[in-house]
């Protein structure tokens, strides 16, 4: 990171940090640091401690910040103090989640085929699209791409339990998908999509603008917390989890569904440390190691 932290105040109740103009896991890392050592603090007045892919928000109330102790302006002055204070772990105690997907699934089928005219190449669907730009040979060749290598947990939000994922690869490597041209207004719950450089789980059936490669059978957001999984927390993801797409059949999948209707259905979650500096030193192998912690 070369450049300083750009701060900019969004009308009377938030303060925006953009780390970087763009992803980066280091990035991440800097802004968790950052966020965690304010949520120590407990400022008074401050509501919320946002953490993005690159970048943080502070939403305060400025009725309940104290003139005499701090105001908006001295509010920035602490938040630059911590920057400057504030060390980034290079380890995380985290977890890595296998999440099994049914990739060319028919519902996103018929959802991308009602939606073409809004589409880069209404010829081809999302998957064989997105294998194309990407230089890859064909769906197949994608599926393994994608699967292949887990993907950091950067972001949870836009709507209620949607991560934004990065694939943890060596950036010649990331998987660039251009979003719709034009949003979508339907998009089945659980679809895989993908946009830029950032996959997610559509976590509700909505409206969106991401390419869609297939469904998983696991619910992410359940405010009934019926599975097991579920029972802590209502939003399934937090930032800094790590995921390990798993390609299923059509039978695999709807045995996971009968799963889920009965409440017996669980995830694959196993307790591992992640290492920014072994990532950075070692791309490929070092995500395999993790990938081992599943096996």
């Amino acid at each position: 990171m070369n450049r300083p932290i750009r701060y900019s105040f969004g009308a009377d109740e938030h303060l925006f940090a953009e780390v970087s103009e763009s992803m980066s896991l280091e990035a991440f890392f800097v802004g968790m640091a950052i966020t965690r050592a304010l949520e120590k603090l407990d400022l008074e007045g401050v509501l919320d401690i946002c953490l993005a892919n690159a970048s943080f928000q502070i939403r305060f109330d400025p009725d309940r910040i104290d003139p005499d102790r701090i105001d908006p302006q001295t509010l920035l002055d602490v938040v630059k103090t911590v920057e400057v204070k504030a060390v980034a772990e290079r380890t995380l105690q985290t977890r890595i989640i296998e999440i099994p997907v049914l990739y060319n699934d028919p519902w996103t089928h018929e959802t991308l085929m009602r939606f073409r005219d809004r589409h880069q190449d209404p010829s081809a669907t999302d998957l064989e699209y997105a294998a194309r730009i990407n230089g890859l040979a064909d769906v197949d060749a994608f599926v393994a791409a994608h699967s292949g290598a887990p993907w950091f947990v950067s972001m949870v939000g836009f709507v209620a339990g949607l991560p934004f994922m990065f694939q943890m690869v060596e950036r010649e490597r990331q998987l660039q998908v251009p979003k719709y041209l034009r949003p979508r207004t339907d998009t089945p719950k659980l679809t895989l999509g993908h946009g830029g450089c950032f996959g997610c789980i559509y976590s509700v059936r909505g409206a969106g603008g991401y390419q869609m490669f297939g469904v998983t059978p696991a619910p992410i957001y359940d405010p009934q917390q019926t599975l097991e999984y579920l029972k802590e927390h209502m939003v399934f993801f937090r930032p800094g989890d790590i995921v390990q797409f798993k390609p299923i059949d059509r039978q695999a999948y709807d045995q996971a569904v009968a799963e889920v209707d009965a409440g017996t259905f669980d995830l694959r979650i196993r307790p591992v440390e992640f290492s920014l500096d072994a990532f950075l030193a070692d791309p490929v192998n070092y995500p395999k190691s993790l990938q081992e912690v599943l096996a």
